[in-house]
């Protein structure tokens, strides 16, 4: 919130959570680069670039488009495009080709309210993180209780590829960089 009306300013477009949430998968997926992978037939595919899948709501249900090199994309950049493909997902103009290819999904329930959820795998993806509702819980700090905003988030991911204690350390990680 500090810097909302500035970012607006310079860069024409809202700062919200995705951006720090993309930031941080991508480092995440870099880090952790079984939940980047795929499984094709007997071989596991280690991907070798972050391309963000970003779930999307659209008048004709949802629609995942693709956040390319997002590793390498500022936090103007990934809000610009994500606004880009938000608009053309509400006007019915996104082409196939900037829907394939991500490596992971990112979806975010919190828009309609979810306060947890068990996203569902975008093949041939290994996982999806979620992210919920942002609400204001009792938390300890400093041995008092006070409130603070407190997102939920999950990895639904193929345990065929990615076992517990890589799901934990991404999410620990995205926790981390966020």
């Amino acid at each position: 919130k500090k810097y909302k009306d500035e970012f607006i300013e310079e860069h024409g477009v809202k700062l919200g959570f995705m951006s720090a949430f993309v930031k941080a998968a991508a480092d995440a997926l870099q880090k952790v680069p079984a939940v980047n992978a795929v499984i094709d037939g007997d071989d596991i595919v280690y991907k070798d670039y972050v391309d963000i899948s970003i779930a999307v709501a659209s008048p004709k249900g949802l629609v995942v488009p693709v956040l390319r090199d997002a590793d390498k994309m500022s936090f103007a950049g990934i809000e610009k495009t994500i606004s880009m493909l938000g608009q053309k997902a509400r006007d019915g103009t996104m082409s196939i080709d900037e829907m394939a290819g991500g490596t992971f999904t990112i979806t975010n329930g919190g828009v309609f309210g979810s306060l947890l959820s068990t996203p569902i795998i975008n093949p041939p993806q290994s996982a999806v993180l979620g992210m919920h509702a942002t609400n204001m819980r009792p938390m300890v700090v400093d041995g008092e209780i006070k409130a603070r905003p407190m997102m939920y988030v999950a990895l639904t991911y193929d345990h065929r590829l990615i076992d517990g204690r890589e799901a934990v350390t991404f999410l620990k990680r995205i926790k981390e960089v966020v």
